[in-house]
């Protein structure tokens, strides 16, 4: 496995080149084999599809840093991709949470992470705007000397505030207290992007798969755009076939969701060829 220097110097890079290239998201270590077999550059985290995958909502209430944090490591020791975690909000309000975490994550390998402006209170969703760049400013200060790239999300759009003015403003914001990836996800279309694009001087992420406009990479690309995610996409798309093929049975008795069925032996040869000890 690279080390961890390695891989940050391999991250960062793929933000300075020109173009858009796709960071998927993977919700545990085998997953992450997955994508990694498949050829992506970097794999990002997502509290969506692990919550799912431990039988959890996606809220702030229900995981907790501790989950997150060895679900990310655990993600992040599965492949030799750079990993970049899914951090939520920081789990706390407060900038000092907020740097802790970030310098949890790095300890624990992963050499990137998003913190969002949101707050986990539907009357009072998103952090005002002083607080959001002060928590910013922590979480870089904390990636000083740790080889962490840092991604800042407003989440305007994901809360019913789709005030273009306002994300653009808080994404300027933290460019300058230090982010070094930008992120508004739920853009409601391809000019919002590429408004925000235009606006600030850092790459851009922007999430596709979930509701809403169908951009190709090209699209996205030409918007300009520097990294595409995926969310929890991916894992969604995973428990639909699931929801599919038990439904088929329930409802007819009938097995043909096999015939869509990855071969077991496909998928074993993506996994980890170790052998475990203990046995007797």
């Amino acid at each position: 496995m690279p080390g961890r220097k390695s891989k940050f110097d391999r991250f960062r890079a793929m933000h300075e080149r020109a173009g858009a290239f796709v960071m998927p998201n993977a919700w545990d270590a085998g997953s992450a084999m997955i994508l990694t077999i498949l050829g992506y550059e970097a794999i990002a985290t997502t509290s969506a599809g692990y919550a799912f995958s431990v039988g959890k909502r996606d809220s702030f209430a229900a995981l907790t840093r501790d989950e997150v944090l060895a679900n990310a490591a655990a993600i992040a020791a599965a492949t030799d991709l750079p990993v970049s975690a899914d951090l939520e909000d920081g789990f706390g309000p407060a900038p000092e949470t907020v740097a802790e975490t970030v310098i949890m994550a790095a300890e624990r390998g992963l050499v990137g992470g998003a913190i969002e402006d949101a707050t986990g209170d539907p009357d009072d969703p998103i952090h005002p705007f002083g607080l959001a760049v002060d928590r910013i400013r922590a979480a870089s200060e904390a990636t000083r000397g740790r080889s962490f790239l840092l991604t800042a999300r407003a989440e305007n759009f994901l809360y019913g505030r789709p005030d273009l003015n306002d994300t653009i403003a808080r994404l300027q914001a933290f460019a300058e207290a230090g982010a070094d990836v930008l992120y508004a996800p739920g853009l409601p279309d391809l000019e919002a992007i590429r408004t925000v694009c235009r606006e600030v001087d850092r790459p851009v992420n922007v999430v596709m798969g979930l509701s809403g406009p169908n951009h190709t990479v090209a699209d996205l690309s030409g918007a300009g755009v520097g990294r595409i995610s995926t969310g929890g996409s991916f894992a969604r798309a995973a428990l639909g076939a699931l929801i599919r093929a038990g439904r088929e049975v329930m409802e007819a008795g009938t097995f043909t969701y096999a015939s869509e069925a990855v071969p077991d032996a496909e998928v074993a040869a993506m996994m980890s060829q170790k052998r475990g000890g203990g046995r007797l």
